[in-house]
């Protein structure tokens, strides 16, 4: 979602504000702003559009050692220049940038407008500033906190004051995390922006509020209580987050699969079994409830086959956003998984909440370190996948079933059960066969050529490949903007059957297991309607050969790992389709990396 960077130092805070900005690019935006002071005189710039454009704004020379700057992603008021971020009280003293929604907006606007404040945006985020100068009364960080004291809602805040060398930052419900550098200090909703410059950072919690100088910090909660706070040492490096000679982000990622897979194994297996523990008693789990959005959401419907197959335990998986307004059945017995990249989901994160209040156990699939939802389950798994800079995400994908897949063994070896030796060998080498298909990275591309002009996809697969039909699916959607739609093999009979004539494209998900026979029946079914199928097998077929206008052959497995063998075809025909008609593909339309706020 929106991007926030600040600085302060003895440095020109102005090019360190600007590379944040471009390093925040990645989480989607539409607008873009600066807030600095000069000769104790704040100034601010904003842009709709790109960052360069924002920079084609400011002045040359343009010096300062203290400010803030964010990328607005609108959610209240139209991408436009008055909407976009900072936002500046009616004096022109204090500035904020601000992530997040305050659901009592409208009603503190007819206060403030009632007490002759001027708003002039049709933002939520203008409230926050004119509060803020509201209380004003000479301690800013005072002034912060009266201000949150009526506020409903979720924020990311980083504050400033022409008179005041110091930033003032809180947080509820929406990531912020202070940079300790060498005479300067940062903030930013992403580690991402900051990495350049120090790789010591603290990751602020919910309602907790912190000013920061050049030199120090100090931290609070919202009582005014002082909090000691950990620092985390990032180990990954800034060159991961550059594009080491790929064209996207997007394609570098798809191709940092093989390592990211071995990395998220790394020292889990030894000696057929796997290494690592719970914070809690599984033998008491008699259920289990993956919560999860998006790509993540595809990888828990993959997650729920290993673990029932493996561990017998009946297993549930929940959109995040829906689960707690059904008012699920949880408690003490139940284990609630959350899956999550950056670990700030808005939606998951307040899933899991739910699920401590009511006892259940909690555990984090989540890449992202020192991130919220890892901080606030009981147990859980760090992917180690690295940064995810393309907003369509790939390799966390990968890495979240072989995560979930490790969790599914560990919970059987718990329960004294046998575990197949020819998964754990498979999963030793699946990064050699991922390889493989990415050798034949030309024939995907030729296959993109062909449909890229295409209106609408189908992709269909059966059992463990429906999720990869329905992944495969979104992320055509997702960058190319072509209307795609996942189904079961078996539902197509049952209406999307309607929509197939010459010019639909149905990818199969088809390789030769269990379901095989059926999955040739539905591909009979669409060849008769003049339908085009794209197949993914795992060996040469002569049945589906006569009946398919192109065929890709991924190498073969055991069904645990199909699965991700299946996926990664469907993310470089994406992908191809998408460069084809020359698209921003690591930033597309109206999405954000991580969705923040619900």
């Amino acid at each position: 979602m929106c991007g926030i960077i600040g600085h302060i130092g003895e440095k020109n805070s102005v090019p360190i504000l600007i590379e944040g900005l471009k390093k925040l690019e990645y989480r989607g935006y539409d607008s873009a702003g600066i807030s600095i002071v000069e000769n104790k005189k704040l100034l601010t710039i904003k842009s709709k559009g790109k960052i360069k454009e924002l920079e084609e704004k400011l002045p040359k020379n343009l010096n300062s050692n203290f400010g803030i700057a964010h990328t607005r992603w609108a959610t209240h008021g139209e991408p436009n220049e008055i909407n976009a971020h900072p936002h500046i009280d009616c004096k022109n003293e204090i500035a904020i940038v601000h992530n997040g929604i305050i659901e009592n907006y409208q009603s503190l606007k007819k206060l403030l407008e009632n007490e002759g404040h001027k708003i002039i945006s049709k933002t939520d985020s203008e409230i926050l500033v004119h509060l803020i100068e509201k209380f004003y009364k000479g301690n800013l960080e005072e002034a912060v906190m009266n201000a949150l004291k009526i506020v409903e809602g979720a924020f990311g805040l980083a504050v400033i004051h022409k008179n005041k060398k110091e930033i003032v930052v809180a947080r509820k419900s929406s990531p912020l995390v202070i940079g300790i550098g060498n005479g300067e200090m940062f903030v930013a909703s992403d580690p991402t922006a900051i990495i350049n410059y120090t790789r010591k950072v603290i990751y602020l919690q919910d309602e907790e509020i912190a000013t920061i100088d050049q030199d120090n910090y100090s931290i609070k909660d919202f009582s005014g209580n002082n909090v000691d706070k950990e620092i985390y040492q990032i180990k990954w490096d800034a060159e991961q987050i550059e594009k080491a000679g790929f064209k996207h982000f997007m394609l570098k990622e798809i191709f940092e699969q093989p390592k990211a897979i071995q990395n998220t194994l790394r020292g889990r297996i030894h000696e057929h079994k796997i290494i690592k523990s719970f914070n809690f008693d599984l033998s008491e789990i008699k259920k289990i409830i993956i919560v999860a959005c998006g790509t993540s959401w595809h990888s828990a419907l993959i997650g729920k086959y290993f673990l029932e197959k493996l561990t017998e335990i009946p297993v549930e998986v929940d959109y995040a956003s829906e689960f707690r307004y059904r008012n699920p059945l949880v408690d003490d017995k139940t284990l609630v998984l959350a899956i999550s990249q950056s670990g700030e989901t808005a939606d998951t994160l307040a899933a899991i909440k739910e699920a401590k209040e009511k006892n259940a156990k909690t555990y984090g699939v989540v890449n992202t370190v020192g991130s919220t939802i890892a901080r606030e389950v009981d147990s859980g798994i760090y992917l180690h996948a690295g940064p995810e800079i393309g907003v369509a995400s790939t390799k966390a994908f990968s890495c979240q079933v072989v995560a979930l897949l490790l969790l599914a063994l560990l919970i059987r070896q718990k329960k004294q059960k046998q575990i197949d030796e020819n998964i754990l060998e498979e999963l030793k080498k699946i990064h050699e066969k991922i390889n493989e298909i990415f050798s034949r990275e030309k024939e995907i591309k030729k296959i993109a050529e062909r449909y890229k002009d295409s209106k609408n996809f189908l992709y269909l697969g059966r059992g463990i490949n429906f999720p990869v039909a329905l992944e495969g699916a979104l992320k055509l959607k997702e960058i190319s903007y072509i209307h795609a739609e996942g189904y079961p093999a078996a539902e197509m009979k049952h209406g999307p059957i309607a929509l197939i004539d010459k010019e639909m494209p149905v990818v199969f998900v088809a390789p030769r297991d269990s379901t095989y026979e059926k999955i040739l029946s539905n591909m009979e079914e669409v060849k008769a309607r003049g339908g085009k199928i794209i197949a993914i097998l795992n060996e040469p077929d002569e049945k589906i050969k006569n009946l398919t206008e192109d065929i890709f052959i991924v190498p073969k497995s055991n069904e645990f790992l199909s699965v991700l063998l299946n996926t990664l075809p469907l993310q470089l025909l994406a992908y191809h389709i998408a460069d084809l008609k020359n698209l921003d593909v690591d930033k597309p339309r109206n999405l954000a990396k991580s969705v923040t706020v619900e």
